[in-house]
């Protein structure tokens, strides 16, 4: 059911959302309630269609059901990374179970959310992707990149490389990366870190922090010293090893 106070999107921005699901009534909910929102909305039915949309329409976002009638939302993102396609996806699916979530958020998506749904939590979900994917530096306040030992950031070309490495982030990986740059050596607790990265609680699921901290590690500590560490209990930072931590530039 579609509420009165509906409209969420951003004033004065035209974004382009790809709805990706194959129950009909339910692509049609949302593709009328992103429309009311403000926001330009292309659909498909299938796992072929989303590869055929995405690649021709270059939407700004991708609602994406999981369960698809030729593959699943799983393979579809997949696909979309190995093919160089960034754009942030919010994941529909009627699996409640923590392996299946963990599965879509490890596979690149961004945010999900389980059926049956609110449409209003639907576009709260996608104004708070759209805001934290889509801020580019105004002109002239462009920041110095973000480095740490051999760990570089550049927000101002997205760019990544670890020990002249270029790494390859999706925008919520790099969103994390640079929360924890911009804080090196110091612990951040996960609520700490859904608050900076996210922007809100998840229902209190930090899970998510967990997940995406375990990509990104996989990412960024290919080659030793690992940065990016676990205090048990409490979080993560990102240092040195100990005995190495007078060595950092």
């Amino acid at each position: 059911m579609i509420d009165e106070q509906l409209p969420l999107g951003r004033p004065g921005a035209r974004h382009t959302v790809l709805v990706v699901e194959d129950d009909s009534s339910i692509r049609t909910l949302l593709t009328s309630a992103l429309t009311a929102a403000g926001y330009a909305v292309a659909s498909a039915g299938s796992g072929q269609e989303a590869m055929f949309e995405a690649g021709s329409r270059r939407p700004d976002l991708i609602v994406l059901d999981v369960m698809l009638p030729d593959t699943d939302g799983f393979h579809v993102i997949r696909e979309l990374r190995a093919q160089g396609v960034y754009t942030p996806v919010l994941f529909l699916t009627a699996r409640t179970g923590v392996e299946d979530r963990i599965i879509g958020l490890s596979s690149g998506g961004d945010d999900y959310v389980t059926k049956p749904f609110h449409v209003q939590e639907i576009l709260l979900r996608i104004r708070a992707i759209l805001r934290r994917s889509d801020t580019p530096p105004s002109a002239g306040s462009a920041r110095p990149p973000l480095r740490y030992a051999d760990l570089t950031l550049d927000e101002s070309s997205h760019e990544v490389h670890r020990a002249g490495r270029p790494v390859k982030l999706s925008p919520t990986e790099f969103r994390l990366l640079a929360c924890l740059l911009t804080q090196p050596e110091r612990v951040l607790e996960k609520a700490e870190i859904l608050q900076q990265v996210w922007q809100y609680g998840f229902s209190g699921d930090t899970r998510i922090v967990d997940t995406y901290v375990k990509n990104l590690r996989r990412k960024i500590d290919q080659e030793p010293p690992a940065l990016i560490h676990t205090v048990r209990g409490v979080g993560y930072c990102l240092r040195l090893p100990r005995d190495e931590s007078l060595t950092a530039p």
